[in-house]
């Protein structure tokens, strides 16, 4: 045939000199919980049109929910960042776990997570929610959250102790992670229509494994009122702390500000 000729019978290979570009974006580390179902489907969902690059690794967890499976995460924390693109700078590293932070700690968590990047800046979801309520002047808080009661003790005391006001404080009770994110979004919507906010200037949803994200704008519409949740905060305290202040519409008042 006609192409006979260009068959190689024999390898030989043409070498190519590349050019090489690297990417100038911010890089946020994400630690999420081995167990997790939400939060890197909350970073993609806030951060794809914006220039940062996102880079995922996930900590042992166990079920269920209690304050000895969460200290158990601690010394994880230093070699799961380390494996965050080992040896490279990352700019801002988010630890994707509410309750985790609470009971952990959150020097600790920061600490650790320096021990192998220098550098990086720390978001924590209970860091970064006290910092949105500060950030948009709110100081009374109805809570919902989908933990266990004793979990639930710690995250109210940790707010009480940072002078919030909690106006009510309502929970789901479920002590596993994928229940809690096969919580239907929807119902998000209703609950919060049910639970007492009159006298809150904000709701809190904490808990990274909760669908709260896609429902944000829903909710501050139908309440007249901002919400904060878990991820959204976290997502816009590694935003921010990268310098990326753009307005993002469809999650919530917190990213027109």
């Amino acid at each position: 045939g006609l192409f006979s000729q260009s068959i190689m019978k024999y390898f030989s290979q043409v070498d190519i000199k590349p050019r090489i570009s690297k990417s100038s974006n911010p890089k946020i580390g994400v630690i999420a919980l081995s167990t997790d179902f939400t939060i890197e489907q909350d970073f993609r969902r806030i951060c794809h049109n914006q220039s940062v690059d996102i880079y995922v690794n996930r900590i042992p967890f166990e079920n269920p929910l209690n304050k000895e499976n969460y200290l158990k995460m601690a010394e994880h924390l230093a070699d799961i960042a380390s494996n965050i693109l080992p040896g490279e700078h990352i700019d801002s590293i988010a630890y994707g776990c509410t309750s985790g932070t609470v009971a952990i700690g959150d020097k600790r968590i920061v600490d650790e997570i320096n021990k192998s990047k220098k550098g990086s800046y720390v978001s924590t979801p209970i860091k970064a929610a006290l910092k949105a309520f500060a950030n948009l002047k709110l100081n009374k808080i109805a809570v919902l959250t989908p933990y266990p009661e004793q979990v639930n003790k710690t995250i109210f005391d940790h707010l009480i102790k940072n002078n919030i006001e909690i106006i009510s404080f309502s929970s789901f009770n479920l002590e596993y992670d994928n229940d809690i994110a096969n919580v239907d979004p929807k119902c998000l919507i209703e609950t919060i229509d049910n639970i007492d906010h009159k006298n809150a200037e904000a709701v809190f949803i904490s808990c990274t494994a909760l669908r709260a994200v896609e429902v944000l704008d829903q909710i501050e519409n139908r309440i007249s009122k901002c919400v904060i949740s878990s991820n959204q905060a976290i997502i816009w305290d590694c935003l921010r702390s990268v310098d990326i202040n753009d307005t993002i519409n469809g999650y919530g008042k917190l990213f027109s500000d």
